[in-house]
This record gives structure tokens, C-alpha cells and sequence, in this order.
């Protein structure tokens, strides 16, 4: 399945991963937002967390090249350390919705959610980011 990616963090255009693993490799990269999620502070990096009725969570949704797609989504998940079934990921990639800012539709793409023990932690003792915009971060 083809979905494009919802970035918020390092990724988005201007951050230091953009030019790594998206400069030349992307259709389109436009405004959206992620419902339902709570941005939090991590080590140079920010994680979304689920959050049922939570905030929003500003980024890009980004979709690839059709012939840069399937090396792309290999190189994102190794970015994110995310292995499907592997307790010991970091991020989970998951479908969700985003609302593209221009018109307000909702579309389906790949997000990259805290993996469930990250969360935990996050909700527990993290530091949310106000507003759920990681460069508008203090």
C-alpha cells in the first residue's frame, strides 16, 4: 500500500533529515495536521503520541516519487528504528488520518507514533510540546 508519509519532526522542509531522505525524492509536500496526538520533546528529535480527544499535531504530509517509494519507506523505517513486531522499536508506523491544511481533507498516510513503551514514558514524565508544532518548540 502507497500511502504518503505525515512528517513532523527532523523531516519537515528545513530540518536537518529533509535534505538527506526527502530532497529529490518527493511529488509533493504540503501543510497537514494529525488529530488526536500530543507532540513530546525527545532527545533532538520529537515523538506523537496517541491521544484520544488530545491536540493536534502540526507537520507535512509528504508524498514520494512512485519510483522512490519502496527505498524510501525501507530507509524511513531505519531512520525511526522502527521493526514491525519488535518490542525494542522506538516508533511504530501506522495509518492514520491527516488533514491536509489547503482544503481540509482528510487523507490516510503512514505516521510514526511513539512505539507503546516510549509512549508510556512520555505520558508518564515527558515534556509536551505546546501547540504540537516541533519548530515552534522554546
Amino acid at each position: 500500500m502507497t500511502l504518503p508519509f505525515f512528517v513532523y519532526g527532523t523531516l519537515r522542509p528545513g530540518e536537518v533529515n529533509h535534505g538527506l531522505f526527502l530532497r529529490g525524492r518527493t511529488r509533493s509536500e504540503e501543510p497537514g495536521r494529525l488529530a488526536d496526538a500530543v507532540l513530546y520533546e525527545g532527545p533532538g528529535y520529537p515523538y506523537a503520541v496517541d491521544e484520544p480527544g488530545g491536540g493536534m499535531v502540526g507537520g507535512e504530509l509528504v508524498t514520494a516519487l512512485p519510483e522512490a517509494y519502496e527505498g524510501l519507506l525501507a530507509e524511513l523505517d531505519r531512520l525511526e528504528e522502527y521493526v514491525p513486531g519488535d518490542p525494542r522499536s522506538l516508533y511504530v508506523r501506522v495509518e492514520r488520518q491527516v488533514v491536509r491544511e489547503t482544503d481540509g481533507v482528510a487523507v490516510p498516510a503512514w505516521v510514526y507514533l511513539a512505539a507503546p513503551a516510549v509512549a508510556a514514558r512520555l505520558r508518564a514524565r515527558g515534556r509536551a510540546i505546546a501547540g504540537g508544532d516541533w519548530r515552534a518548540r522554546v
